[in-house]
């Protein structure tokens, strides 16, 4: 594979296509359509409009310059660019998959965040002697919570455990890279 191909391929696997926010706008958008198809079509046939007719909403947009305070003007246009805004963000800003990049050798592989985590908690128990079941360990995008929960009256150096994390973390090549919190948390100490 080339590293074009390569990059393509680890780009669709962490990130998350917009499919879903276009789908919602299409559908809304069909929905208004769909609405205004079924009052013309009322309207023609001398039905009566589910709401309004299209002949009397014509007449309240002409209107509405005379009939509305400009504070209606400037409330609807403050809605509507809010709306516009959202529906740019979605566009334009990538969605993010909870994976993470992560060098092998020459090869890059996919991983999940779940995974990254499990395998951190299980090295941290392995190196420091504390259950597995004490250890907690979440991944994000660019960062990896380790709360650890030894028993009581068992001493555990914090900066060692940092260590350990640290050194683990950048064996593993993520990208993008990640920051590390540590935290001790005693059974006789609240969460802060």
């Amino acid at each position: 594979m080339t590293d074009s191909v390569l990059r393509t391929v680890v780009r669709r696997e962490t990130h998350s296509p917009r499919t879903v926010a276009m789908l919602v706008v299409v559908v809304l958008a069909l929905l208004v359509l769909a609405y205004a198809v079924v009052e013309i079509v009322l309207a023609l046939l001398g039905q009566q409009p589910l709401l309004v007719s299209p002949g009397v909403a014509l007449n309240a947009v002409v209107a509405a310059p005379t009939a509305l305070q400009p504070v209606a003007f400037i409330v609807g246009g403050i809605v509507l660019a809010l709306l516009g805004l959202i529906v740019l963000v979605l566009a334009l800003k990538p969605g993010r998959l909870s994976r993470h990049e992560m060098a092998w050798g020459e090869r890059a592989v996919v991983v999940d965040n779940g995974v990254v985590a499990s395998a951190l908690a299980q090295h941290l128990s392995n190196e420091s002697g504390i259950a597995r079941d004490d250890i907690v360990v979440g991944v994000a995008h660019r960062t990896v919570d380790v709360t650890v929960r030894p028993p009581v009256g068992i001493p555990v150096d914090e900066a060692q455990l940092r260590r350990i994390v640290d050194e683990e973390i950048s064996t593993y090549k993520l990208s993008p890279a990640v920051r590390t919190q540590v935290r001790v948390q005693r059974p006789d100490t609240k969460e802060s």
